[in-house]
């Protein structure tokens, strides 16, 4: 399973709430299903999101998923 510092229930944008152990968990859910292109885009666009939120802590952890996504990715298919 990959990595991930921030642990909260999630972060307040103008009344909506982004929970970000739910989106932790759908990335892993596609990681372990193998489905790579969309664990990124998952965890891109939640990195996004805490950057218009300026959440820096979460900006962190999703880039630090991202990285570990793509690590696990080059293990698996690379020579």
């Amino acid at each position: 399973m990959i990595a991930f510092a921030i642990i909260w229930a999630g972060l307040n944008f103008d009344g909506v709430v982004m929970d970000i152990q739910s989106e932790i968990a759908r990335v892993h859910g596609f990681v372990d299903k193998g489905n790579y292109h969309a664990a990124i885009n998952i965890a891109l666009s939640a990195m996004n999101e805490c950057r218009r939120m300026e959440q820096q802590a979460g900006i962190d952890t999703f880039i630090e998923m991202i990285k570990d996504i793509a690590n696990k990715l080059a293990d698996e298919f690379g020579s």
